[in-house]
């Protein structure tokens, strides 16, 4: 029996040497999917059926690749989209946990968003970013 359990062990090995693996990328088209099949599970809507089959299927073609750039380059797209989303995401909270003190606007040339103190009246704003002024109320 021991012997068996060795050779199987070394198959396995041997099938997944090479492999890409998981990474970031791999793990949200999981949860994705396990997402997908939860609320199809709820609802019974068919699209949602199979578009969580296509991307648990999508998954495991990734993780079973050995195409390591390609997959790499699929990871750096998806991290550069996520980055983008959560720097998004923090300053929309970040909005919503001063808005008794502060205003915020957004400079008219480069759309970089400003923090003023409410309550200043008129006030010249400068942007930091590109050295704009404009003329706010706070």
């Amino acid at each position: 029996m021991n012997s068996f359990m060795q050779k199987l062990k070394n198959s396995m090995y041997r099938f997944s040497y090479g492999r890409h693996g998981s990474d970031q990328f791999s793990r949200f088209l999981l949860f994705a999917g396990l997402g997908l099949f939860a609320v199809y599970f709820i609802t019974g809507v068919r699209l949602l059926y199979t578009l969580s089959l296509v991307l648990l299927m999508y998954n495991c073609f990734r993780i079973l690749s050995k195409n390591h750039t390609k997959r790499y380059q699929e990871n750096q797209a998806y991290l550069f989209y996520k980055g983008k989303f959560d720097t998004k995401f923090a300053l929309q909270k970040r909005m919503w946990n001063e808005r008794k003190t502060h205003k915020f606007f957004k400079c008219s040339k480069c759309k970089t968003v400003v923090r003023v103190p409410k309550g200043r009246g008129k006030i010249e704003i400068t942007c930091p970013k590109c050295h704009n002024n404009f003329i706010k109320k706070s």
